[in-house]
Formats: C-alpha cells, structure tokens, sequence
C-alpha cells in the first residue's frame, strides 16, 4: 500500500470491503461473539470440604490448569489438597515474584489467566511487584495468597501484612475471606472480574482460619457484581463519525496499542488496515499486532521508536488508536504531540479516555467489538464517497522509510554488537517462537531487530518496567504454550534478579532458553550516563564480562543449575550457537553473548522533549518535511 496505490492494491482494498460485507451477512452482526465467562454455571453439587478444599475445588471449576507458587505457614492447608487434584500442576518457583512473573507470562502468551500462590506477611508482599506489572500491561492473573488466623488479623501476628490494602492501588481488586463459605463465589468473582473488561490482576487473600473451617461446596449459579459492568458495545453513532473520519482524513495513522492483544482483535485489525489503507503503527505492546511484514507497518513508535512510525504521528491529521494509552514514552512532551490531528480514542477502559489527550470522537467498548463494527461502516463511506486519497501522504512516509531506516554500526571496540546477536537469533528462530525481554537495552533491540508476524509472540513488561521479568516470564510462557520455542532476552544485570528460577526450569522440565546479552553493566543506565552525565558511570558495572574476572561466570551459573550454558564471544560464533540452542530441547540453555557495553539504543527521543526532537543517531537529528 505504500507510494501510489497500484491497480491491484485499489482492487484488493474493493475485495476487501467485499469480504467484510459478506461476513457481516452470514453472522448478522458485525462483531464476534464474546466468549462465555468460565463461571457461567453449576457443575458440583453441595459437599461438605474444609475451605482449603473449596480453594481447590474452586480453581479446578474454573479451568485452571497450572498454578506457580511457594508454600508457608498460613497458605499450607491449602497444600495438602492440592496435592491430591488430578486437574491442577502446581510448579514449586524459587521466589514468589518468580511465581508472580510466571503467571504473568502464562497469562500474556496463551490469553488465559495466570495463577499464582503464596503465603501471607513477606510471601505476600513478594508479589506486589509482579501484581503491579500486571495491572500496568492488563494482564489477566490472579494471586492467592494466606492470611493470618481471623481473629489475629490486625494484632500484629507472625507473618501478618494487609497485602489487601498495600496492593488496593496495583490490582483490578482486592478480596479478603474469612469465612469459608464464601470461597467459591469470591474465587469464581476473582476470575471473572481478571479476564474481562479491561483484563488485571486480582488478589484473593484468605485467613487460614477459614481454610482449616468445615464448609458447604457450592459453585455459584449467577454472579452477583452490581458496581461491575464493562462497556462492550460501542455507540453506533461514535462508530459512524470514527468512520467518516478516518474515509476523509489525508494524513491518517492507526495508533495500536496492547489493547487490540488483549482482545484478541488482531485479525480483526489486520482486515481495518487493509481496508483504511492507512499507516499502522504498533506499541511495544502490541508488537505482533500487526505484522511487521506488513506494507502499511511503520514500526513501533516513541522513545526508541522508528522514525517513520515517529515522524507519522507527529505530522498525521487523524490518529485512530486503538487499545493504546497516549503514555508518556510515546507521546514524548505532550503538548508538541501530534498537533494538527484529530484524535479517535477507542477503549474498553473509560479512564483511559482523555486521560492524555483531548478526544475528538471517543468509543468505549472491547475493541473486537469496535472494529468489527467500524469495518462495514467504512466500507459503507468509501462506498458512498470513493476511496481516500493517501497518495502525498504516503509518498512521504515512504520517503521517511527510505532516509530513516532501522540500523546500526560495529563498535570500535571489537566486540559484539547486541543488535546482530538479535537480529540473529530471530531469524534463525522464526516467527512462530515467543520472546520474552527483560528491561533495559536488550528490551528495546529485540523489540526494533526482531520481526515479530503474530500476536502473543513477543512478552515484556511494558509499563512498570520491572527488571528481572524476562526469565520467569519466558517459565510461564513456555508452560502455557509448551509446543512453541521460547527465548528470554535478557541483559546482564536483569538476568541475576531472577536466575533461580533456572532451577525451576530444569527440576520441572521446562526448556526455555536464555540469550544474555551482557555489556558487563547497567546498560540503559550507562546510555543515559554517556548522553546527559558526562560519561560519569557511577555504580552501573556489573564485572560479568570483558575479561577474565566474571562475575558470575554465567556458563559456570547455568552449568550449576542443569542448564547448558554457551559461552559466545565472537562474530562467527553466534550463528552455531543459536542453532546449537534451539536443537536442545531436554534441558534449559543459556548463551552468554559477551557484547559491547558502547553499543547504544537509537533512535532516541531524550526524557522531556519533544518527538520533534527525536535523534537518528547519536548527533543526527532528522528533519522531515513539515507538509501541513
């Protein structure tokens, strides 16, 4: 679609409006159905249990498969019988916010909830940082947790916290059960409460009085949720005006944020940008929205976005986004963002609208059913007013490709660059297989060197940033989706947060592999360092490479744990042993490339300034034509 639209590309966007028209006939509604809650009915009768039991039977009635967590004091009577279960794996992590990351990661490459569990006072707080990853990316996971006795709550007992109220600010809800009876229906909530709406963790913690109590097992027939009510259904006259705007518009962009993941509307998607004919471009959340392969995709915009993908929003007359949040690493200064477009906000999460930014046209609703109702809508106005006409515009994206492309240069100092490992290793690997990044450069290189061609392939923590993420995620990930080949991305310093969870891996049999992409530092930290401290590297060596001196010897770490360790130090190296990883499928690896700590994430858009101001390259700003 990019430059002049070719006599075929004006006949497939026809075709396409065709197939939209005839889908919508044969389904009579322009939208999937939703699918039905887990909780939709009864299946067990009334039977006498303790609460411990009723945890079990609970989770078991709402298709969980797997739960990852750490047994203590006040969760134990819920471990006895979950020993018994014949429909639920528990995974025994080395740390809670392992177990929390794990679930997390389970929950974001299958789109199913994440399970976690852990015991009450420091097991409990242990979660807080995994629960707030999650309520910051929507992921769906809930958190069990034990609880003091009842009538110790509140004395200060051993092992006591109010994880209720520290964690009210950092999940979707917060439950606490001190009555058995109330087990199912606060577990069967819990779920629904996680996977639908705009999907986020929910923590259910339970006094261990009431998992020791005798109690009546009954699953809930209805839910009772009178404050909870998410919009769906958008408003048909916001869809029609979001269609007109975006028929007219000469300057358009598809702004897609994770929302359009969580729902599951990427085919959904793919069809309204084939049919808009628009640039696209995607979040570091929604990376697989769209297919990278996609002549219309512009990349991933923001702090460390693409050029094109940058330089389109800030000069766009219309941004249409889509499950995405106008945060602060896309929008760089807010008041220079995109300042000649209209905006149309399109969000399960009223909040989210206007938070930011003034909107034009809002709609509320899931975005699979947005955009299935948008479809026929547009084909209908470029029916009755003929197709847009993109062609200035998309001439000058094109231009912006073509000067501003995505690359690199070698080091001066001989040693890897981190951008060609990753380049590397995604296209030996492929497309089908799930990457899982920690935070820091490693992040931002994978998700700018790596073609990501489908959904729920790439993982991260996006919002809160959460170092140490990427190993116990990739756990999680590979347990929900054990056929698929799964990598952790991970640097130097994220990768000693969490690598216990190694001994995890190998005890449960879970292969993941790792790609430590070590500059013997705080990499992003020492970027910063360069650019705004004078070169002051204040406390961000790490002494895991470069020399003889490794601390630790990650081969030797790996070798400890039962893992394959790989050591790669050379150019020609990295190839094999990318191969040599994805052959071995018995047993976690982890290849420790040795890389340049010099190497830095470009583009850039500096903290506090505007996406006008964005740097190509160290010195190189570029300057875009400014077509208004």
């Amino acid at each position: 679609m990019a430059g002049t639209p070719t006599p075929s590309q004006v006949a497939a966007r026809a075709e396409a409006r065709a197939e939209v028209r005839a889908e919508l006939r044969a389904r009579g509604v322009g939208r999937p159905s939703p699918v039905a809650p887990a909780t939709s009915g009864p299946r067990i009768g009334p039977e006498e249990v303790t609460g411990a039991q009723s945890i079990v039977r609970s989770l078991e009635e709402v298709g969980a498969e797997v739960v990852f967590g750490i047994p203590g004091g006040a969760i134990l009577p819920t471990y006895d019988p979950l020993m018994d279960s014949e429909r639920l794996r528990h995974i025994l992590v080395r740390h809670e916010q392992g177990g929390g990351h794990a679930a997390s990661g389970y929950a974001h490459a299958t789109g199913r909830v994440g399970i976690t569990m852990a015991t009450s006072g420091p097991g409990a707080t242990n979660l807080v940082t995994p629960l707030a990853d999650a309520h910051m990316d929507s992921i769906p996971m809930v958190a069990i947790t034990g609880q003091v006795g009842a009538a110790m709550i509140g004395t200060d007992a051993f092992q006591e916290a109010d994880i209720v109220g520290i964690t009210m600010p950092v999940t979707k809800h917060s439950y606490l059960v001190t009555d058995p009876d109330e087990i199912p229906r606060t577990i069967a909530e819990a779920f629904h409460i996680a996977s639908t709406g705009r999907p986020g963790p929910v923590l259910v913690d339970i006094a261990k009085s009431a998992m020791q109590a005798r109690t009546t097992f009954s699953w809930p027939q209805e839910l009772q949720l009178p404050g909870y009510h998410p919009v769906t259904k958008p408003h048909a006259k916001q869809i029609k005006e979001a269609a007109r705007l975006l028929a007219t518009a000469k300057r358009p962009v598809l702004y897609v944020g994770g929302g359009v993941i969580r729902s599951g509307a990427s085919d959904l998607l793919r069809r309204l940008v084939d049919l808009s004919g628009a640039p696209v471009v995607t979040t570091l959340m929604a990376r697989g929205a769209v297919p990278d392969s996609h002549p219309q995709h512009l990349g991933m915009p923001g702090m460390h976005g693409t050029v094109p993908a940058v330089a389109a929003l800030q000069k766009a007359d219309l941004i249409f986004a889509l499950g995405a949040r106008f945060d602060d690493r896309v929008t760089g200064v807010l008041s220079s963002f995109a300042p000649h477009a209209a905006i149309v906000h399109a969000d399960i999460d009223p909040a989210e609208i206007g938070k930011n930014r003034a909107v034009d046209v809002p709609i509320v609703g899931d975005l699979r059913e947005v955009i299935g109702e948008l479809l026929p809508e547009l084909a209908r106005e470029h029916d009755t007013h003929g197709l847009p006409d993109l062609e200035g515009w998309w001439r000058q994206v094109d231009e912006w490709r073509h000067t501003y492309p995505l690359g690199y240069t070698e080091t001066a100092d001989g040693l890897l660059a981190p951008q060609h490992v990753i380049s590397r290793l995604g296209q030996i690997t492929g497309p089908d297989a799930i990457y899982v990044a920690g935070v820091g450069q490693h992040q931002m290189w994978a998700a700018q060197f790596i073609s990501y061609e489908n959904p729920r392939t790439w993982i991260n923590s996006g919002g809160l940033g959460t170092m140490g993420f990427s190993v116990p995620a990739a756990m999680g990930a590979k347990v929900g989706r054990p056929d698929a080949t799964v990598w952790a991305i991970d640097g130097d310093g994220c990768f000693q947060m969490t690598n216990q969870e190694l001994a995890t891996c190998t005890i449960n049999e879970i292969p993941i592999k790792v790609a430590i992409v070590n500059n013997s530092s705080l990499g992003m930290v020492r970027q910063w360092q360069t650019l705004f401290y004078e070169s002051r590297y204040s406390n961000t060596d790490l002494h895991t490479g470069h020399g003889t001196a490794r601390v630790p010897d990650f081969v030797k770490l790996a070798d400890a744990y039962g893992c394959e360790g790989i050591r790669v130090e050379k150019a020609s190296e990295v190839d094999d042993a990318i191969k040599r990883a994805n052959e071995i499928d018995d047993r976690p690896v982890v290849v420790d490339f040795t890389v340049s700590r010099d190497a830095m994430v470009w583009p850039m858009v500096a903290a506090g300034v505007s996406n006008d101001d964005i740097q190509y390259a160290r010195g190189i700003s570029p300057a875009w034509d400014r077509e208004e």
